[in-house]
């Protein structure tokens, strides 16, 4: 997860559920297409002051802010990306940098989602982490792809040969990205983004359920298929068995907290007779 302060931090939240909602739903083939375009925004935003500072200052209003951006990327990116930039610049920032951050996080994010959809997402993750010890143990390889002046196109067919077929293709895109932008960073800097915001998209997809006594298969098969159909994305449970539960479950998912407990019905029952 990446360090935001201030207004970014807020601002971050918002746009992260902006995203939530694009990606509800969506085939990991669209998460990809939208990733792909997040990334070149990215990319844009990495190589330009100017327009970084054009998109988070404060003194221009939301509406030209929205024209600016839809000049520049209007005809580049598709309805879903320009959304998310238009509504990223109608809102505060504490710095510039800030702004580029939060939206390779939700790049990276937008790919994560790919692969929970297919089904590879622990695996991506668990990849990504493998390849810094890549990186620590073969420091030609580290100087070469962490060269701030190298070729994108060299960077890709140095990774590309080196991993296509052998990792997840979610894999291999998001090593892609990294090594084509730095961004004036170290590399085993921007891989550890990397590895912690995948981290952070499973962890938005993971459901706790508390319960007194364990669900039969059945009902565990019945609320993943509720989750499911809810958040628009395959879902992960975890259980956990709790004494104090007095009845039914409580489930929580990312900020969101559903108790159909018992006790809580009754707590809530006993505020309401005490106004």
């Amino acid at each position: 997860m990446i360090d935001l302060g201030g207004n970014s931090r807020q601002s971050f939240a918002t746009l992260r559920g902006v995203l939530d909602e694009k990606l509800k739903a969506a085939s990991p083939a669209d998460c990809t297409a939208i990733s792909a375009e997040l990334f070149s925004i990215v990319f844009a935003l990495n190589s330009s002051v100017g327009l970084r500072r054009a998109a988070t200052d404060p003194s221009r209003d939301s509406a030209s802010k929205a024209v600016l951006v839809n000049d520049l990327f209007g005809k580049s990116v598709k309805k879903t990306a320009l959304d998310i930039l238009i509504e990223a610049v109608s809102l505060r920032w504490s710095s510039s940098m800030d702004f580029a951050g939060a939206f390779e996080q939700l790049a990276i994010e937008a790919e994560a989602t790919a692969a929970n959809g297919d089904g590879t997402i622990d695996r991506v993750q668990d990849e990504l982490f493998s390849f810094q010890s890549v990186l620590s143990d073969n420091q030609d390889l580290r100087r070469i792809l962490g060269a701030l002046a190298g070729s994108p196109e060299g960077k890709a067919e140095i990774i590309n040969s080196l991993l296509a077929g052998k990792v997840a293709p979610s894999t291999l895109r998001l090593l892609t990205y990294m090594v084509n932008d730095l961004a004036g960073r170290v590399i085993d800097q921007v891989l550890e983004v990397y590895v912690q915001a995948v981290a952070a998209r499973r962890n938005r997809l993971i459901v706790l359920v508390r319960s007194r006594s364990a669900l039969t298969p059945a009902q565990a098969e019945k609320l993943s298929a509720l989750m499911i159909e809810q958040v628009g994305q395959p879902v992960h449970l975890n259980f956990e068995l709790d004494p104090s539960v007095i009845g039914g479950v409580s489930v929580r998912f990312a900020d969101e907290l559903v108790d159909g407990t018992i006790s809580t019905r009754l707590q809530e029952a006993g505020r309401a007779l005490a106004v």
